[in-house]
């Protein structure tokens, strides 16, 4: 069985006659790899037979579609910001067929260890009966969260694709390295995306003695591949665009509209309901979505009570945002104004780019009133995020904090 004639293979040849990416090597020596651990996946999900009932979910004998215990169960796919790593793993995920016996999942990692760490709690405050209701039964006597928040992670998706490895704090950390020893247990296809080789993961964070098995796990199981591209291709697309507009007039309106088809290569974009994180299980609108990158009116995001977990949730999942009609932030916009500023912090400390249209240039905005002392700091950050260095950063990148 294989998926030459339809998977990742296939969709990037696609592209590559439709003339919406240019010929690289490197990446097509990625997309190789890519065809190949998917045709293993599609060829060891068609040999196992699916076990049916409960046990199918919860069993460690449960075998259907099941990465191997001996070698490697995937890739991990590193390199430089805008070398496509994440447009190359959506084409293999996108191409994976949709089969009963292969759930699958893609996910930031950062919004997947946000889950895990719910999940964790979940566990350990529930009672032997209700872990066993709601966990299974093998998990009746335990207290060590991390087995059966693993199973219950296996019981969803048999293939796991995380973008944008990077590990920043030692909660993670601790966690991580079993977490992922016990997925590969039950038997999970992983793929990663990151900035970073494994060997300098969490490089200089505390306590980092704890994090190198999980390392280790990497390099012994997974196939690791370095995008090693020349071109930022994100960059090159950024090169020569104005980033801020001002005043708002049909010019601004057309040079932003230019700016997302120069960026997504389309006309408009998919809506997209994003889930928040430590705020009551809230979701985030995004009526405009596709390839990494966001458009917003400013209504959307400041004339409503949004707040910075919905932004967080925004700047995780793209590494560019449009925003269109920023109006002159007047004392009756107070609110909105305050809205803006949180935005702009969240933007600025993940190194989201933004594309905007504005009713005057960032030092005119907020003309007068209460807190335009603090809207000085937003105008240094809306200055400086038109900067060559601010737009050759990469999307989401930090450094952990040393011990």
């Amino acid at each position: 069985m294989t998926t030459q004639d339809t998977g990742p293979l296939a969709a990037y040849q696609a592209q590559l006659d439709a003339g919406t990416l240019r010929r690289d090597p490197v990446q097509a020596h990625v997309v190789d790899a890519l065809q190949a651990l998917a045709d293993r996946i599609i060829d060891t999900a068609a040999q196992a037979p699916a076990k049916k009932g409960l046990g199918r979910l919860f069993s460690r004998k449960n075998k259907t579609a099941a990465a191997p215990i001996d070698g490697t169960v995937g890739l991990y796919v590193y390199g430089g910001v805008g070398r496509g790593k994440s447009m190359l793993m959506d084409m293999f995920f996108d191409t994976l067929p949709d089969l009963p016996s292969l759930p699958k999942k893609r996910v930031h990692f950062h919004e997947f260890m946000l889950d895990v760490h719910a999940l964790v709690h979940e566990f350990r405050k529930a009672s032997a009966t209700e872990r066993a209701e709601n966990w299974g039964m093998r998990w009746r006597g335990t207290d060590d969260p991390i087995p059966p928040v693993a199973a219950r992670i296996a019981s969803e998706a048999k293939v796991l694709c995380f973008d944008e490895l990077q590990v920043n704090n030692v909660a993670d950390a601790m966690i991580i390295s079993r977490l992922f020893g016990t997925l590969l247990e039950e038997g999970v296809w992983t793929i990663f995306t990151s900035n970073r080789v494994p060997s300098d993961l969490y490089i200089g964070g505390h306590n980092r003695q704890l994090f190198l098995p999980f390392i280790a796990t990497l390099e012994k199981r997974l196939d690791i591949l370095e995008l090693d591209s020349p071109t930022d291709y994100r960059l090159d697309r950024l090169k020569g665009v104005e980033t801020y507009h001002a005043p708002l007039d049909d010019g601004a309106k057309a040079a932003v509209d230019a700016a997302w088809r120069g960026l997504t290569d389309q006309d408009s974009g998919d809506p997209l309901e994003l889930e928040t994180h430590g705020d009551g299980g809230r979701t985030v609108h995004v009526p405009c979505s596709a390839k990494g990158v966001a458009r917003f009116g400013f209504a959307d995001l400041c004339a409503r009570p949004v707040g910075s977990a919905d932004y967080l949730a925004i700047a995780n999942r793209h590494h560019t945002v449009l925003m269109d009609n920023i109006p002159l932030l007047t004392p009756e916009k107070r609110n909105e104004a305050k809205r803006f500023v949180t935005l702009i912090d969240v933007l600025y400390e993940h190194n989201v780019k933004l594309i905007c249209s504005a009713a005057a240039p960032p030092e005119s905005l907020y003309p007068k009133g209460h807190g335009a002392f603090e809207f000085e700091r937003t105008v240094s950050r809306l200055m400086e995020m038109q900067s060559e260095d601010y737009l050759a950063r990469g999307h989401g990148v930090a450094e952990p904090a040393e011990g």
